[in-house]
């Protein structure tokens, strides 16, 4: 018997001696499964004459008070190049109104005819 699945992996471009791609399952025999994650979006600033804009979706967490996510994504490709972001999450900060918003720290990289 063949159940039909669905969902998504993430590269994290991290440098472990080990390299894997985490699968995380959304959809089982036609059914949905909620998994904790946050999308995310925006614009890089102005510099060497061109911006980046980006797009994505945090890696799954534990839908708990005190989780972190970790995020990976490439910029949009302006002037010949793109610039890879990555980082994590701190802790889930409450909401008055209900929910949660998180803080991050992260890297990029240097690239560009005129690098930036």
């Amino acid at each position: 018997m063949k159940i039909p699945v669905s969902g998504y992996t993430y590269h994290s471009n991290d440098s472990a001696p080990v390299h894997f791609h985490p699968l995380y399952v959304n959809s089982w025999d036609g059914r949905l499964i909620s998994l904790h994650v946050h999308s995310f979006r925006g614009a890089t600033s102005y510099n060497a004459g061109h911006n980046h804009r980006f797009i994505g979706i945090t890696e799954p967490a534990l839908n708990t008070s005190q989780h972190t996510h970790r995020y990976f994504a490439f910029t949009s490709f302006n002037d010949g190049h793109r610039h890879m972001i990555r980082g994590v999450t701190g802790p889930a900060i409450p909401l008055s109104e209900g929910g949660h918003y998180h803080k991050f720290e992260g890297v990029t990289n240097i690239e560009g005819i005129t690098p930036h």
